[in-house]
C-alpha cells in the first residue's frame, strides 16, 4: 500500500509566505503598469484644448490712421476746432509711426479750390507741431461726387488689433460634454487689452534698459547715511 507523505509545517509556511510576498509585490507593478498605460493616452483631468488666446490672438501688423478735415467751399482759415484735430493727428504720428503723413486733397469736388488753398495751412500747422516737413506729402484723390469732400491725412504704424467678436459658429445650447470654452469667450477682454497698449512692439519682446540717474542715486544713498530718510514725511522730498 501506497503511504502518502505529509511535507512538514515548516515548509509549507514557507511555501505560502513565498506566495504573500509574491501577491504583495506583483500587485503594485500591475498598478503601476496600468498608470504607465493610462499616461501613454496623455488624457488630462480638466483641460482646456483651445483658450481663448488661440481663438482671438493680438495681431500686431502694420494699419492705416487717418483723419478727414472737413473744408466748406468758402472756407479761407482753418479754424481752431479743427487745428486742434491737426495737432492731435500729429501727435499721434509722433507716439508710433516712422514713415510720412500723406495730405490728400480731393480734385474734382465743389470745394477743390478751398481745399488747395487749405494744403499749405495743414502743412504749416503739421510743422509747428513738430513734423519734419520732408515726411510730409502731398496728393490729390477723385472726389465721389460733386460734393464738399474732406481733406484726408494719413499714415500706417504698428497697430495691435484682434479680429471681430460676435462670431458663434457653434450652439451654445449644443452638447458641450467636454466643458470647453466657447468660441467668443474671451474676445473683448482681448479687444480691450490691444487697445490700451501704447506700443505694439513691447508685445514682440521687453525694451532695453533707460540708464540710470546718477546724481538722483548719489543724493539719495546720501539722504539714507545721513539718516533724512527716516520717517515718511521726508521721503517724499528726497525722491522728488
Amino acid at each position: 500500500m501506497t503511504q502518502l507523505v505529509t511535507p512538514p509545517m515548516k515548509a509549507r509556511s514557507m511555501g505560502q509566505q513565498l506566495g504573500r510576498l509574491l501577491v504583495g509585490g506583483l500587485l503594485p507593478l500591475a498598478i503601476l503598469a496600468g498608470c504607465a498605460k493610462h499616461s501613454e493616452n496623455d488624457f488630462t483631468v480638466g483641460s482646456v484644448q483651445s483658450t481663448y488666446k488661440t481663438k482671438h490672438p493680438i495681431v500686431i501688423d502694420e494699419q492705416e490712421k487717418f483723419l478727414d478735415v472737413p473744408v466748406a467751399a468758402s472756407t479761407y482759415k482753418l479754424g481752431y476746432p479743427t487745428q486742434s484735430a491737426i495737432v492731435a493727428f500729429a501727435n499721434r504720428y509722433k507716439e508710433g509711426a516712422n514713415g510720412a503723413i500723406t495730405v490728400m486733397v480731393p480734385s474734382g469736388s465743389a470745394n477743390e479750390v478751398a481745399a488747395r488753398r487749405m494744403l499749405p495751412k495743414i502743412a504749416s500747422t503739421l510743422t509747428e507741431s513738430g513734423i519734419p516737413l520732408n515726411r510730409i506729402r502731398s496728393a490729390s484723390y477723385r472726389a465721389a461726387d460733386l460734393a464738399s469732400s474732406p481733406i484726408r491725412l494719413s499714415f500706417t504704424a504698428l497697430a495691435a488689433s484682434v479680429k471681430e467678436c460676435g462670431q458663434w459658429p457653434e450652439d451654445l445650447a449644443g452638447g458641450n460634454n467636454e466643458n470647453q470654452n466657447y468660441h467668443n469667450f474671451g474676445c473683448a477682454n482681448q479687444n480691450n487689452l490691444a487697445a490700451q497698449i501704447a506700443n505694439p512692439a513691447d508685445l514682440l519682446g521687453p525694451r532695453a534698459m533707460s540708464p540710470i540717474d546718477a546724481e538722483r542715486r548719489n543724493a539719495a544713498i546720501e539722504a539714507y547715511r545721513t539718516g533724512e530718510v527716516g520717517t515718511t514725511e521726508n521721503i517724499g522730498s528726497v525722491f522728488e
